[in-house]
């Protein structure tokens, strides 16, 4: 009798430092981390780097002579110690969430009512809606605050020539801009005026989700506009709503061009905020580590509101859940 013998195939040997069950690396599976390398590097570049300068300067002795020189001494916290002792600097943070508080709530406030207004036009309505929206959305920051200040000029302005043709006499080459109050109301207006159509325009593609269906059984059940909203449309968007809210709070907190531009944080320091007080401390008194400090201090606020907002928004997700 022939006695067949099977013979088994033998065991591929592993390479070196390979753990068994896993697929050794090659270059074809290094090929997608080496195409996403330079848009890495170049994102640590531009964000990362300067965010780890402004922190090293803001822990030294950094004047115009060591920008110079280079040879910047160490001072450890005395730059924070120094910009939160001083008196100006509170009233720069306060002025600061006043201002970021009023834009945040005119803007969601009127954006929201521009993307139900948009949802309810026909076609052709809703088409030049969305059309004059994303227009003002993609003018240059400094072309809008340019446009604004004609408006208001003291002697060329549209708005002073309407309000005393309407018969307000006092309003005749009224200076605006010198004014502290007026200076503000005009910079919320128009940070209030670029930021809408962004705001609205998510907000509508976000309306466009919810089914037409339960509007219709609300309506049915007798409920009005403003229950559908708070009940049906606010609950089922929620996300959206917060994920535009966290933002427009970032925008808002560091709006720089607009007042630079406008008013340079005057007069006296009736619109500066803190990206503005940490220009002026850096440029005009020369002082670059105090104005990093005052950068890193806007960066940590602006971090605490945000944390706020997400904590909020993941408790209210998981009491949905």
């Amino acid at each position: 009798m022939q006695v067949v013998r099977e013979r088994t195939a033998p065991r591929a040997q592993l390479p070196a430092g390979a753990e068994p069950g896993r697929r050794p690396r090659t270059p074809h599976s290094l090929w997608p981390y080496a195409l996403i390398a330079p848009a890495i590097g170049g994102m640590l570049y531009l964000l990362v780097y300067p965010l780890a300068r402004a922190v090293l300067i803001s822990l030294q002795d950094f004047r115009l002579r060591q920008l110079i020189s280079g040879d910047a001494e160490f001072v450890g916290l005395r730059n924070y110690r120094t910009l939160l002792s001083d008196p100006r600097f509170w009233e720069v943070v306060g002025r600061t969430f006043v201002f970021m508080a009023v834009n945040v709530v005119l803007i969601m406030v009127i954006a929201t009512l521009v993307a139900l207004m948009t949802e309810r036009l026909g076609r052709a309505g809703r088409t030049a809606v969305l059309c004059a929206l994303v227009l003002a959305w993609a003018m240059p920051v400094v072309a809008a605050t340019t446009v604004f200040q004609w408006l208001f000029h003291s002697e060329f302005g549209i708005v002073n020539w309407s309000l005393t043709s309407l018969g307000f006499g006092s309003f005749d080459r009224y200076p605006w801009f010198a004014n502290g109050t007026a200076a503000f109301v005009i910079l919320i207006l128009l940070i209030v005026w670029q930021s809408v159509p962004f705001a609205a325009v998510t907000l509508y593609s976000a309306l466009t989700t919810v089914p037409a269906e339960l509007y219709e059984s609300a309506r049915l059940d007798g409920a009005s506009g403003v229950r559908i909203f708070r009940s049906l449309t606010f609950p089922m968007l929620r996300p959206i709503f917060m994920l535009v809210l966290s933002l427009e709070v970032i925008w808002t907190f560091k709006a720089f061009v607009q007042i630079w531009v406008m008013t340079r944080g005057g007069p006296g320091d009736a619109t500066t905020i803190l990206p503005v007080y940490a220009v002026q401390t850096a440029l005009s008194s020369q002082r670059y580590d105090l104005g990093s400090a005052a950068s890193m201090v806007t960066v940590v606020l602006m971090s605490g509101v945000l944390v706020l907002y997400f904590r909020q928004m993941f408790r209210q997700e998981d009491e949905l859940r």
